[in-house]
């Protein structure tokens, strides 16, 4: 190895030194079949809120050893492969959805599966005639030439989520600049002073936890309004219910209040008007 390769090295070795102690936590992204541009849009959109490095492994795990950071063999076994490190101060798991939440639309390419619906839209495409007008015709799409370029007809679904994108419909799409898929950093593993986080326990389902939290209180909710336990939030109901029934058993017992005597009397006098109906016939019969 060259003195320059060294040196190098030791120069990415320090900046993971002064990386590790700056930051707690440790994500780890795959960096395989990722675009350098998608990579700079991600570094631009997540700037202040955590730092990209590109590291090889030997070197991030020299720099961790010389921390004597715990269970760096476990963390290491969770990443192989070409890697870039995420390193941020706060929750792995909002890492984990930041990260989930933050990706690029690219161009699909043959063998992509479309993730929502692809429309192509009516219009002037901009693009002359040429082959493309077969392989727009291919995909169903109706068009016609005017003022020297082609016109799609009507709003046209080419392609439905989980649709493979076939050859003609990436280079049609490409032609037309409908960016369609989404790339992104898949996170692998991240470590958490000292707790390494594998890829399959920071994949959470944000919607189902948050309807079982709902879930949760409004049970708990429940509950606490049958026990006639007081708190900010049961107290105005528990108080409705307790003068619900306080009502009815007053109605029950015809005990007069200013809120039941207008009541009490019109029941009274249904009472009273049933009697004399029924002595009527009495009498008729």
């Amino acid at each position: 190895m060259s003195r320059r390769a060294r040196e190098r090295k030791a120069r990415i070795v320090e900046e993971a030194l002064r990386l590790l102690k700056e930051y707690e936590v440790i994500g780890v992204a795959d960096l395989h079949k990722i675009e350098s541009r998608m990579l700079q849009d991600l570094r631009k959109k997540l700037r202040g809120k955590m730092v990209f490095k590109v590291i090889k492994n030997t070197l991030m795990r020299r720099a961790m050893e010389k921390l004597d950071m715990p269970n760096i063999k476990e963390f290491f076994n969770a990443i192989k492969g070409q890697n870039i490190f995420i390193f941020y101060n706060g929750n792995p798991f909002e890492l984990a959805m930041t990260l989930s939440k933050n990706k690029v639309k690219v161009f699909a390419k043959p063998g992509d599966i479309a993730t929502e619906e692809i429309v192509i839209p009516a219009g002037n495409t901009g693009l002359s005639p040429g082959p493309i007008l077969s392989q727009l015709a291919s995909l169903g799409v109706r068009t016609r030439i005017e003022s020297g370029s082609i016109w799609v007809a009507k709003d046209t679904v080419v392609a439905r989520p989980g649709d493979v994108i076939s050859r003609d419909l990436a280079e049609v799409l490409s032609r037309l600049g409908m960016r369609v898929a989404e790339m992104g950093l898949e996170i692998k593993a991240v470590y958490d002073h000292g707790r390494v986080i594998p890829r399959e326990e920071l994949q959470i389902d944000v919607e189902a936890y948050r309807e079982e939290l709902m879930k949760a209180y409004s049970d708990a909710f429940r509950v606490a309004v049958e026990a006639a336990y007081p708190t900010p939030e049961t107290l105005p109901m528990i108080l409705s219910k307790a003068y619900l029934n306080a009502r009815k058993v007053a109605l029950e017992a015809a005990y007069p209040t200013p809120e039941t005597l207008s009541e009490l009397l019109s029941l009274a006098q249904m009472k009273a008007q049933t009697l004399q109906r029924l002595v009527e016939e009495h009498i008729s019969s």
